[in-house]
């Protein structure tokens, strides 16, 4: 990282501080803990928790990542997320870097593979102590951060799906844009919002991270300052490209609104769950987590309110799929039917399945898909984006083999797992 860099992320860290010193924590018996020996740490992160007086029972998880030079204790301090603690009941971990400059590592190939190495694998080891020794609830694990850390979010929401349920980033990048192969931590080209790319190739490098999940992907808030110099704005609409896309969404927002008078908010609805929510704060600088955003991350988490309902379990989603395999000694035809057994109208969908090893597709109808092999997503087409509620369409592949002709174990259809017929 550059010396205007360090100074940038410094005055960052004086700015925030100074915002928010006045919203620490009050006191109480609950103290913020250093933790050690809490699992695999390959980059040698520090852990520090806060586990308020009062938890819910089975209490959600919060990892609340800091900003460059910055540490766990300072974002405790300067950030409001331990008094939302003490008011909702779930417990906050605080992340250290510790490398030079004290900015995650969101650029190296490792960081961005799932259980790839480096500092997300650090991480998700604080997570799974805090569930084990805490009794915390695996289905209601959250991450928000700031600049650095809100980098990492994107970060720990591509490569973990598993574990992350939602995120919010305040000021941070999409998932594998700063991405490096030289050892460098830094990305000017991102940093300055001219890396872009289409929603299906933002959406494909989350994919990637992860081969094979088929599991539901997490829920994401993004904020941004029109005025951020650090990691320029275009950064707010690539990352809302990447998550529409990640969640079967369209680009086109479902709702608009201004909860204050310099932001705009929009929301994209899959059903009623906003599965993508992004705040543009008209003139906002890099310095976007201020007094205030913190209750709006908690309403977007529901950890303001009633736990939300659980994922439905295999086989009992809205949708149900038909896989009519045709084989030969290499080669296959599917005939798939994507029958939408819900109430609802599924609009925009995109349906994610696993191919058995040694077929690719050489060709499809009625539908994208991408990759050719391995997890494969299929998307609508212009002509056919809608399902109408107890309704059915018809896509599909022919394929090659080396010998296993069968069929994929399970279907998702907009992250939500579908029964097969």
């Amino acid at each position: 990282m550059s010396t205007r860099r360090f100074r940038v992320a410094g005055l960052t860290a004086l700015v925030l501080g100074a915002l928010l010193t006045a919203l620490a924590p009050t006191a109480s018996a609950a103290q913020l803990t250093e933790v050690t020996g809490f699992g695999s740490n390959p980059s040698n992160l520090r852990m520090h928790l806060y586990v308020p007086d009062t938890v819910v029972s089975k209490p959600p998880v919060l990892v609340a990542v800091h900003y460059c030079t910055g540490t766990g204790p300072a974002f405790y301090s300067g950030t409001e997320f331990a008094r939302m603690a003490d008011r909702y009941g779930f417990i906050v971990i605080y992340p250290s870097a510790t490398r030079s400059g004290q900015c995650f590592d969101v650029s190296s190939p490792q960081a961005l593979k799932h259980d790839g190495g480096s500092d997300p694998v650090g991480i998700v080891s604080m997570v799974r102590y805090v569930l084990q020794r805490h009794n915390g609830d695996a289905n209601r694990v959250y991450v928000t951060g700031a600049s650095s850390g809100a980098m990492m979010t994107n970060v720990l929401l591509g490569a973990y799906p598993d574990v992350f349920k939602a995120g919010a980033a305040f000021a941070g990048v999409p998932f594998g844009c700063f991405a490096t192969t030289d050892g460098s931590g830094w990305n000017s080209t991102c940093a300055q919002g001219n890396l872009i790319k289409t929603a299906q190739q933002w959406g494909d490098l989350v994919r990637a991270a992860y081969p094979g999940y088929t599991g539901p992907r997490p829920r994401m808030q993004i904020w941004h300052g029109t005025a951020d110099d650090t990691l320029r704005y275009p950064n707010f609409g690539e990352q809302i490209k990447q998550w529409t896309n990640v969640n079967g969404l369209s680009q086109s927002p479902t709702t608009t609104d201004s909860p204050q008078p310099s932001w705009t908010r929009t929301r994209y609805f899959l059903g009623g769950d906003a599965r993508v929510e992004a705040i543009s704060i008209q003139g906002g600088t890099h310095n976007t987590l201020v007094s205030g955003m913190a209750q709006y991350v908690m309403d977007y988490f529901a950890l303001s309110g009633p736990q939300p309902p659980p994922p439905p379990p295999p086989g009992s989603g809205t949708c149900r799929i038909t896989y009519a395999t045709s084989a030969w000694n290499t080669g296959l035809t599917a005939n798939i039917t994507i029958a939408n057994t819900g109430t609802t109208a599924i609009s925009g969908w995109s349906l994610g399945f696993t191919l058995p090893a040694g077929q690719t597709i050489t060709s499809g109808w009625s539908a994208t898909y991408s990759p050719a092999s391995g997890a494969v997503t299929a998307k609508n087409l212009a002509y056919n984006p809608v399902i109408a509620p107890g309704s059915s369409i018809g896509i599909g592949l022919q394929a090659t083999h080396t010998g296993d002709a069968g069929k994929p174990a399970s279907f998702t259809l907009n992250g939500t797992t579908c029964a097969v017929a």
